[in-house]
């Protein structure tokens, strides 16, 4: 059974922890944090550090996953993936037993598929996403790095979404679009063109 570290220990945490046990093939060492957000995480694993702590927690257990949330901004997803890539940390794709992923699409390390999430073919996921429950990535959508596609959002074919990008619960996005950096889609929102990002973040009307 492969060993891992959690780096992030709020809300989304426990959704990940959920989602590790329920795939089975590894054990959680402890969640490293400043401060735990979410008491009841430790209920079943240790606070084992904080940010400083990396270089030697890695030497120890070299296979991480960033576990914090993401809805207005990606800069700390980021950062701590960079932080951990530049330690050596090895990233694993996590996908619930209950998501589907398309033997034809690609998932990049670092990327956690929630429960009842699907990729389907030739979809393209970079590094450090979340795809969050009942999200679907459909046929030949491109997913850029530190992005998070919320819960029952749907990504029509052929999207291409650029890196940093949160898409609301429930979002609907039209075949073919793009959307640039670090853009931001409301819940429900149903986008019909393309948004540009010019690394602005922006909330975006149908």
């Amino acid at each position: 059974m492969k060993q891992i570290i959690l780096i992030g220990g709020g809300g989304h945490c426990g959704a990940c922890i959920d989602v590790i046990e329920a795939l089975g093939g590894y054990k959680i060492v402890g969640i490293v944090d400043k401060v735990l957000e979410d008491p009841k995480v430790l209920s079943k694993y240790p606070w084992i550090g904080s940010d400083e702590d990396l270089p030697q927690l890695l030497m120890q257990t070299s296979t991480a996953m960033v576990t914090v949330g993401q809805i207005k901004t990606p800069e700390t997803r980021m950062r701590l993936y960079l932080l951990l890539k530049s330690l050596g940390a090895n990233f694993p794709v996590i996908q619930s037993p209950i998501a589907y992923r398309s033997p034809n699409s690609t998932i990049g390390d670092g990327t956690i598929l929630m429960h009842g999430s699907v990729v389907n073919a030739g979809a393209k996921v970079a590094e450090n996403c979340i795809i969050n429950s009942q999200a679907l990535i459909e046929h030949d959508v491109e997913i850029s790095a530190h992005c998070h596609i919320s819960t029952g959002a749907k990504i029509n074919g052929g999207v291409f979404i650029d890196s940093g990008c949160f898409i609301g619960s429930g979002a609907i996005l039209k075949e073919g679009i793009r959307i640039g950096k670090n853009v931001i889609i409301g819940a429900g929102q149903v986008v019909l063109q393309d948004i540009s990002g010019d690394n602005i973040i922006r909330r975006c009307h149908d």
